[in-house]
């Protein structure tokens, strides 16, 4: 946008992008076969087995990316994601992007991600990035990053760095 000499109207900054965050298999290294070293067992849904593995030395890193990206919870969990895991890490309420009810193929996640983030930038990091997902992503104009996990690990600090990179902020953790 060329501004003339004089022009006062305010710049409108672009959009920090959004970073969309799955919790089972990102969060949560739900099929490990074991808790894995560093994760503690928390009992927030009784009826889960395996109940939900939380690593508290990641509590730093989505306070890190959130003041890069503009942070929102893309999981299953939903609202459920705001009342168990953003006090764990020190968040605030998160967006949520609503999916089909539970049990939900992974691909049926793409439309609603894809009418949530717009022409935004986005980073999605997911265990589960469908053909769908690929395609959608190769196929936006807006910068996207796919960022997978392995549900047995979750969330590793080289993923985060590749978040931290592509945003532009190589920052050490």
């Amino acid at each position: 946008m060329h501004r003339k000499a004089g022009d006062r109207t305010p710049r409108t900054a672009s959009p920090r992008p959004l970073l969309l965050l799955d919790v089972d298999g990102v969060l949560n290294p739900f099929v490990a076969p074991a808790c894995p070293p560093g994760y503690r067992e928390h009992g927030f849904f009784p009826d889960d087995d395996p109940p939900v593995r939380l690593n508290d030395s990641h509590a730093p890193w989505p306070a890190l990316l959130s003041a890069r990206f503009d942070l929102v919870w893309a999981t299953g969990w939903e609202d459920e994601a705001n009342t168990y895991l953003a006090p764990h890490f020190n968040l605030p309420p998160l967006p949520v992007i609503r999916f089909p009810p539970v049990p939900f193929a992974p691909a049926a996640k793409v439309p609603p991600i894809a009418a949530f983030t717009g022409d935004r930038p986005a980073a999605w990091v997911d265990d589960a990035h469908t053909a769908e997902a690929r395609l959608w992503a190769e196929s936006r104009t807006a910068r996207t990053l796919l960022v997978a996990t392995d549900p047995a690990r979750g969330l590793t600090e080289v993923a985060v760095r590749t978040l931290l990179r592509w945003r532009g902020n190589p920052t050490p953790l």
